[in-house]
């Protein structure tokens, strides 16, 4: 394969040292002139086929998505001025092409025209029905003005949502605290502390730093007795990028919200729905927003009077260790106390039981005893940072079927959470023979000293979390990339892998393969073993209806702006938390000014996919314990039936083949133990 873009080299892999800022934005504009006349031919072509048409449009696709893939990355990962610049001017010329081909009416009847040719296989059917869908939610059934509205709105919507990650980003790192008394750091454990020690030393200073990242942040509103400390904190931390807190005003993404969802709701309008919530659900699974809400309610009643009677255990428990009045700065800090008073169990104390490189392991041999696939690191392959390895997965044949690049620490001018990332797609057509390539990203306390990174027991879980997105897309057998992987999935059903494998974080089999202390190599002991399961549901109630507050005020939202009121988003913020929540918090918390995944991410009225997918994942596994966590046949089936086949066919569908039934919710509220 050949490949005329400047900004990469000519290998299948991105050679991210040479992408240069100053390059980024010519290579891009070569790279969608070239397009564009490609685009115009292909709509000229009188009798469209398979081979003439649609692969070539793949093919185009995938030219753009391996020359940016490497730029959206590196901007998250990488951060810089520079960097930022050519991404940010890059924006709404990728905007404006988008929207072009999403309304380009040419294209659009070569598309009708294939629906009519009764030789296609179902996968091709099911891609010719996307694209005829997302043609029509692009506008090209639209007059020319509202067209070019459309394209207007979709262009200011690309730059205001990456604004808003700017904002967090820096109102993040514009955050420190020098702390030179260590008395103040009474509590935290010893590797929160070397934490704090080496970010001091990075930036030349004596004693210990605490910043908002997060490996930073949680053990000090977990372990430290300084209460003062913890609020000082949270106060910063739930302020960012807000009209609150120590950097009032300064990176305030409060406009860019009402701006972002005022557009949203309008471009829903001119495509004819009556809010954006309904456009958002036209790529999803549930059938309508009352669905939706059925669905959050429902479990927010199940969950609710739980939850309130843990707060209410907490509270009778602050209460006797002198906590007069519990508030949001004192939650994790007596939640980990009372944890550890019951169970005599604590995230920290198991850090030592999971350093990295024995819990990668044990993960590669879990997913190579389920899906009868082979992980081997790949040495020589050019990365963006030292931290950062690279594995290429083999199946049964020993052919290669995916590799993925792994950053797994938290660092300076790096985008906070954990995500999994398309670099190349899987694509077999006469021009192209690509695999899959995916970025998976974590932000874990890097190692200190000559020690391995040591994980908690929850990082574990969200490594998983992140591998389970990787194998769904690096294990596809769809050759198509608009439909293979995780693309084409519903929104709803895409998490499903990454919950689904979190399950073997916590059974004795697997967890024997996961752990080995960092200085014995020894399993996690029985006992450990035994009080860790049995914290398994603590407080797993208060952790639904947060998980529930976050998807209702999501979901609200979008549902329910009116252009006379604006997005009232803290107005219904403070609804939400009257109608579900056990706790409320402080009145300057601004929660919403960081909520990147609706913001700024692809979850905007589509939060609730993390539970609506945790009721097919819950009950997907409920397959393994019936048969066995390993059994052989399950996990080909899992993979044959669910990772490989991506988009390719309805998500329901693909479901009901694996589980032999449609799913149900009950298996979701045993697994986090509401209820029973």
């Amino acid at each position: 394969m050949t490949d005329d873009n400047p900004l990469l080299s000519r290998a299948p892999l991105p050679a991210f040292r040479r992408i240069r800022p100053e390059q980024v934005e010519p290579a891009i504009d070569h790279l969608l002139a070239r397009n564009r006349s490609q685009l115009k031919a292909l709509g000229q072509i009188e009798a469209p086929t398979w081979e003439n048409f649609v692969e070539p449009l793949e093919e185009i696709a995938e030219d753009l998505e391996r020359a940016w893939s490497p730029v959206n990355h590196l901007n998250a990962v990488q951060n810089s001025e520079a960097l930022r610049a050519a991404y940010n001017a890059c924006l709404p010329k990728l905007s404006d092409y988008a929207t072009e081909l999403g309304q380009d009416r040419a294209l659009f009847a070569g598309y009708r025209a294939l629906a009519e040719q009764p030789d296609l296989d179902a996968t091709q059917r099911q891609l010719v029905q996307h694209a005829l869908r997302d043609f029509r939610l692009s506008g090209v059934d639209l007059p020319e003005a509202q067209r070019d509205r459309y394209r207007a709105l979709s262009a200011a919507l690309s730059q205001q949502t990456a604004k808003f990650s700017e904002n967090l980003l820096d109102a993040t790192q514009a955050w420190t605290k020098h702390i030179q008394a260590e008395a103040q750091l009474d509590g935290l454990p010893d590797s929160a502390r070397a934490l704090a020690r080496q970010q001091a030393e990075q930036r030349g200073l004596a004693g210990w730093l605490l910043t908002l990242e997060f490996p930073s942040y949680l053990p000090v509103m977990t372990y430290a007795k300084d209460r003062s400390l913890r609020r000082e904190l949270y106060t910063a931390y739930c302020t960012r990028a807000s009209d609150q807190g120590p950097h009032a005003g300064r990176w305030d993404n409060g406009p860019l919200m009402e701006a972002i969802l005022a557009k949203r709701h309008e471009m829903a309008n001119l495509l004819g729905y009556a809010n954006y919530a309904e456009l958002s659900l036209a790529r999803k699974m549930a059938p309508n927003p009352r669905a939706v809400l059925d669905f959050l309610e429902d479990l927010a009643e199940r969950a609710l009077p739980q939850a309130r009677q843990e707060l209410e255990e907490l509270s009778d428990y602050a209460r006797a260790q002198g906590c007069e009045r519990l508030e949001a700065w004192d939650l994790p800090y007596y939640s980990e106390q009372l944890r550890q008073h019951r169970y005599a169990i604590s995230q920290e104390a198991l850090r030592p039981y999971f350093p990295l490189p024995r819990v990668l392991q044990g993960l590669f041999q879990i997913a190579e005893r389920l899906f009868q696939i082979r992980i081997q690191e790949v040495q020589g392959v050019e990365t963006w940072h030292p931290d950062v390895r690279f594995f290429a997965i083999r199946g049964p044949d020993g052919a290669i079927c995916g590799q993925f690049y792994l950053d797994p620490y938290a660092r300076e001018n790096k985008r906070g959470g954990a995500w999994m990332d398309v670099c190349t797609n899987r694509i077999h057509t006469r021009r192209y023979h690509q695999l899959p390539v995916a970025y998976l990203v974590c932000n874990f306390t890097p190692p200190l000293g000559d020690r391995p990174a040591l994980l908690t027991h929850e990082e574990v879980e969200t490594l998983f979390h992140e591998f389970g997105h990787g194998l769904h897309h690096l294990l596809t057998r769809v050759d198509y990339p608009s439909i293979g992987g995780i693309n084409g999935v519903p929104w709803d059903a895409v998490e499903l892998p990454s919950q689904f494998l979190e399950n073997w974080c916590w059974a004795r089999e697997s967890l024997d393969q996961l752990s080995g202390h960092v200085e014995t190599g020894q399993p996690l002991p029985e006992e450990r073993y035994q009080r860790m399961q049995a914290a398994k549901h603590f407080q797993s109630a208060l952790a639904l209806v947060r998980q529930l507050e976050f998807a209702l005020f999501d979901f609200r939202i979008h549902r329910e702006y009116d252009p006379k009121q604006g997005g009232r988003v803290q107005e219904i913020l403070d609804q939400v938390r009257d109608q579900v929540s056990a706790f409320k918090p402080p009145a300057f918390n601004r929660f919403a000014h960081g909520f990147s995944h609706i913001f700024s991410g692809g979850y905007a009225a589509g939060y609730y996919s993390y539970l609506w997918a945790e009721v097919l994942a819950a009950d997907a596994f409920s397959l393994f314990e019936e048969r066995g966590l390993f059994d052989r046949e399950t996990g080909q089936a899992f993979r044959s039936k669910i990772l490989e086949r991506g988009g390719s066919r309805d998500a329901m569908e693909l479901f009901v083949d694996f589980r032999g039934r449609p799913p149900q919710v009950e298996a979701l509220l045993r697994h986090r133990g509401i209820g029973h």
